[in-house]
């Protein structure tokens, strides 16, 4: 008789204390409590605000500024950027640290960043085909160096987007942040086969594709070439479904053992 209750596959990892801290502020950011130009509390006063420490205050901070919603400026304090990135807070309030966040941000991206390949490879000028090479090279040297690659990574993607001359591709792909990027080891989905060295050269020669399909202006080639970035990218993380499925089943094997 089956008396298995249902069965959740995911691994849940404990929330980090800046994760709350960056949710709160965001939300008030995006609700209007801090408008575009103003200035947070002190980092002390967060710390009282939040019940935690100042570490944990500037590492939310952090946060924040990767995704564009504020600027520190030395010996001023950190501000609210007025910056179209705040419209769509929202997108990125929630992510969470579920496979199947990774894997929607993935859907969206490919119905932004396929078309905007194709735009780049016929409207870059000269100066937005460099930096897009520029990026690409960093997260090479990044990774020569066994640094961590997602800004570098993340930074490739955006230079397409500019190189569209469309600034609407820019400005949602901001709003998603550095959480369009799972390989850093700042993601909450960074696992041990994401961070690998073969991962990442493999996620290289798919850069490499895209670059030069840009590079020689065809839209089509680069089109192609980011949706198969993308759909690769996807399939990794179906597979990372599948291999928390089998720990689970390894794990229920072993009780029964």
């Amino acid at each position: 008789m089956a008396t298995d209750t249902a069965v959740d596959f995911r691994v849940e990892r404990k929330p980090k204390l800046s994760e709350g801290v960056v949710s709160a502020i965001r939300a008030q950011v995006v609700s209007g409590v801090y408008a575009p130009g103003q200035k947070l509390p002190t980092e002390t006063r967060m710390g009282e605000l939040f019940g935690v420490s100042r570490t944990v205050v500037r590492e939310a901070i952090a946060t924040l500024a990767a995704d564009g919603l504020v600027e520190a400026r030395q010996g001023a304090g950190v501000f609210v950027k007025n910056h179209p990135t705040i419209a769509f807070g929202s997108i990125s309030a929630d992510v969470g640290n579920k496979v199947s966040h990774a894997l929607n941000i993935i859907e969206v991206r490919m119905g932004l960043e396929i078309e905007s390949a194709g735009l780049a490879a016929l409207r870059r000028n000269a100066a937005q085909e460099a930096q897009i090479q520029e990026a690409f090279f960093e997260f090479d040297r990044l990774l020569e160096r066994g640094e961590a690659t997602g800004k570098s990574d993340f930074a490739f993607h955006r230079e397409i987007a500019a190189a569209t001359n469309n600034s609407y591709y820019v400005e949602v792909l901001d709003a998603l942040g550095m959480r369009a990027i799972p390989c850093d080891v700042a993601s909450p989905w960074g696992t041990d086969s994401t961070l690998s060295r073969d991962y990442q050269e493999g996620l290289q020669r798919e850069h490499l594709a895209i670059l030069k399909a840009i590079s020689a202006g065809d839209p089509e080639a680069a089109r192609a070439a980011m949706r198969a970035h993308l759909a690769a990218s996807q399939e990794r993380y179906r597979s990372l479904l599948s291999g928390q499925q089998a720990k689970w089943l390894s794990s229920i094997l072993k009780r029964k053992t």
